[in-house]
């Protein structure tokens, strides 16, 4: 399953992106990961990370490595992408209220404070940013973007695995993809 593209799984923390990278590898898409990060109470089923992305700033030679493989990168890191490669990225979107309410469960179940910042200021925060980061991609020659309702998937996955494999141009499997989407972890339901 060669190809000349990285394709990167992104989105706001906790939209969906680690649960779209385990439905990448299930349906047959070799997935960069290095399990540093384990799964845990907020993502029983894995993080699916690769702890060199958080450095693309200053450390970019990983992506020849990740032509031909998915790998998860959160949304403000995309513009540090280099122009050298071409991009397929799979953009996951999920309502403001749900990200917002598992990030708190996160934080709780990690002891650390909730109100630091305001729901309301977050949610403006994050409206802002991915208004920014969806012009910045909408900008670049060098990347296709599919946007994909976290919300939606759960739903009706099935149409949105074939769309999936459609974007990619990848002969994935639909069903095992289906699958993984079950709904099952879908506990900030809003």
């Amino acid at each position: 399953m060669a190809h000349d593209f990285v394709t990167l799984v992104s989105g706001l923390p906790r939209s969906g992106t680690s649960m779209m990278m385990k439905m990448l590898d299930a349906g047959g898409m070799p997935v960069l990961v290095d399990h540093v990060r384990t799964a845990d109470e907020d993502n029983p089923e894995g993080y699916y990370e690769f702890e060199r992305v958080k450095k693309i700033e200053t450390d970019a030679a990983w992506l020849d490595d990740a032509r031909g493989r998915a790998v998860k990168m959160i949304s403000a890191l995309l513009r540090h992408l280099p122009p050298t490669h071409r991009y397929k990225v799979v953009f996951m979107r999920r309502t403001l209220d749900e990200v917002l309410a598992s990030q708190r469960q996160m934080l709780i179940r990690r002891g650390k404070p909730t109100d630091a910042t305001s729901d309301e200021k977050m949610a403006e925060y994050f409206t802002t940013h991915l208004r920014r980061v969806e012009a910045w991609l909408a900008e670049q020659p060098n990347v296709d973007v599919l946007y994909v309702s976290y919300n939606d998937m759960v739903r009706d996955p099935r149409s949105h695995c074939a769309r999936i494999a459609e974007f990619l141009g990848l002969p994935l499997d639909p069903d095992r993809m289906a699958a993984v989407a079950s709904g099952d972890l879908y506990r900030q339901r809003r």
